[in-house]
């Protein structure tokens, strides 16, 4: 018995640094915002705090801003993520594969550009794209359109749009290198057999990469949940908090209204939400092709 004990102590022994600190840097800020948000902890102004229950959520659940920041949140999540950049990946992923060298090469340097892009940068350029006297409306203009303020009158639309330019690469990568482990034997069989595009798409593609979808839902459903810079490059959560998503709302209460105690409920609110779709999609990589 004591012979096992000590391989198992040296076995864990090569990966014991690397728990402290994932322990230190990950669990105990972890541990300690949710201490916070049960607290009134604000920044400024306030001698010492107090441990106030679960006042902070039912102030959230009880405020409109709050409401309208967790349905914009999901509108920006299905809009940007689930439909824009997990749908125009996987297109983009099965036209490369039909195309020339120098062609998925152009494409692909293209669309990966967007994604290395540092997040404030990509912000500005797309507000620079969107705005009054920006690059969209100057084409509109040109083509005899009516033209428009976008970002003030369907800014939600418009942040959306610039998260699926700047992510998409990442699907694209994702689906790239899934329909790559797919055997050309059994498309070859299915075009024997009379099979077309769709139907072969439908039928062996999309369950045979079944897993790399739901990983690739999972994992862009998380990073956008957590977008702040290029939302707030772009709009700051405006005009009157109609692209103000969740972060943004956290950001706004913690740090503009000083009131940490409860931007770390909102926070931990928004944990709340990334964990039951990280729930859903980890049931569906359960399940086998």
């Amino acid at each position: 018995m004591s012979r096992k004990r000590s391989r198992s102590l040296t076995r864990a022994l090569p990966v014991s640094p690397s728990v402290v600190l994932l322990l230190l840097f990950l669990a105990g800020p972890i541990a300690y915002c949710a201490y916070i948000a049960f607290t009134d902890l604000q920044l400024t102004g306030q001698a010492e705090d107090s441990f106030v229950g679960f006042d902070n959520f039912r102030t959230a659940f009880g405020d409109e801003a709050f409401l309208n920041a967790v349905w914009l949140t999901l509108v920006f999540t299905v809009i940007s993520a689930l439909l824009g950049q997990n749908t125009l990946g996987l297109g983009l992923a099965m036209l490369m594969q039909r195309a020339s060298k120098p062609v998925r090469t152009l494409t692909g340097g293209i669309v990966v550009t967007a994604w290395v892009l540092p997040e404030v940068v990509a912000g500005f350029l797309l507000y620079a794209f969107f705005r009054r006297e920006g690059t969209l409306n100057a084409i509109l203009d040109q083509l005899h359109l009516p033209t428009q303020n976008w970002l003030f009158t369907l800014p939600i639309l418009a942040v959306s749009f610039a998260n699926v330019w700047r992510g998409t690469a990442f699907s694209m990568l994702v689906y790239s290198a899934a329909l790559n482990e797919i055997p050309k034997e059994i498309t070859e069989a299915a075009e024997v057999d009379g099979a077309g595009g769709w139907r072969r798409m439908w039928h062996i593609t999309l369950p045979m990469i079944r897993r790399s979808i739901g990983t690739n839902l999972m994992l862009i459903t998380l990073q956008t949940l957590s977008v702040f810079g290029l939302i707030w490059v772009m709009t700051r959560g405006g005009p009157g908090g109609k692209s103000q998503t969740l972060p943004l709302f956290m950001y706004e209460e913690a740090f503009q209204k000083s009131m940490i105690g409860y931007g770390t409920a909102v926070a931990l609110l928004l944990l709340v939400v990334g964990s039951l779709f990280s729930v859903v999609y980890l049931r569906l990589l359960r399940t086998e092709v």
